[in-house]
């Protein structure tokens, strides 16, 4: 038996395995009958837990890093592992901090590892903010198709540390008719798949200097989700794009499960963005992998 909690963030749910020393293997079945939601625990994802000097992947994060004593190995759905996930990062740090595995003092930050580098986490007021690094367009617009959208549209590719293309729409009604159970389709599609987000600006899209936007995703591996916390990172980088040099550097991204805060910011290396928002545990259990 193992023991594991179920976690989210507005809704991007996933199931916390602790492995500090990194003893469990988990195989591509075993994430996929952990995520059933059917005949499994159910859930976006797996975050396994484990020492950064456990694993192999732990590596590259503790020669950027050394303080970088945690990793969070994610694994999306269908089992497959990803690079980053904004929601998963804070349901992951709020693991480690309810569990005693590690403190977060108010105005310092936890380094956690993940696949796309070390991420640095802090204690914000709806819950956690993760600076998410440097961003940058992908390149090129590709054709997005998805059940429910008459005409095909335009994407811009941006990289957060994973892929996404963001799909700008007209209103909320077209936002609200979208079928996104198949996976939308990308002209060209992406080496390796993308997320895939469809956004609405809002009318007026920037209230009290804050900018505004709806969105919806499809996230590659898993299928819709009530929220993608890259997949906001993306949009609003994505809006603000589209705006111009005027458009604000904070920005309210609505999702079907809550709301997340993105901040772009200047560092040293270039803008990085930041990702604010709640997360939680939900209850624990023990399963029988076999």
């Amino acid at each position: 038996m193992v023991a594991f909690t179920k976690g989210h963030g507005t809704g991007n749910d996933f199931v916390i395995i602790e492995d500090v020393d990194g003893a469990l293997e988990l195989t591509s079945t075993q994430v996929q009958a952990l995520c059933d939601r059917n005949f499994g625990v159910g859930a976006d994802g797996v975050l396994r837990v484990v020492r950064s000097s456990a694993i192999p992947e732990g590596a590259a994060a503790l020669a950027e890093e050394p303080d970088a004593e945690w990793f969070m190995d994610y694994r999306n759905a269908d089992g497959t592992a990803a690079q980053m996930c904004g929601n998963g990062i804070r349901v992951f740090v709020h693991y480690l901090l309810r569990s005693g595995l590690a403190n977060l003092e108010a105005g310092s930050t936890l380094p956690i590892g993940t696949r796309a580098g070390v991420r640095d986490v802090m204690r914000s007021e709806t819950g956690y903010q993760v600076d998410m690094g440097r961003w940058h367009l992908a390149g090129g617009e590709p054709l997005a198709r998805a059940a429910g959208l008459s005409v095909a549209r335009p994407g811009l590719g941006i990289d957060v540390g994973n892929p996404h293309v963001v799909v700008a729409l007209a209103s909320d009604e077209e936002l609200d008719d979208l079928d996104l159970n198949p996976m939308p389709i990308l002209e060209p599609a992406p080496t390796g798949g993308a997320n895939v987000e469809f956004v609405v600006p809002a009318e007026p899209l920037v209230r009290d200097g804050v900018g505004q936007v709806r969105m919806r995703v499809h996230e590659r591996g898993v299928g819709e989700t009530l929220s993608c916390g890259t997949g906001a990172v993306a949009s609003a980088l994505a809006v603000r794009h589209w705006a111009g040099t005027r458009a604000p550097s904070q920005w309210r991204v609505e999702v079907p499960g809550g709301v997340l805060g993105v901040r772009m910011f200047p560092a040293e290396d270039g803008e990085h963005v930041g990702l604010s928002g709640p997360a939680q545990l939900v209850y624990r259990g023990e399963i029988d992998l076999a």
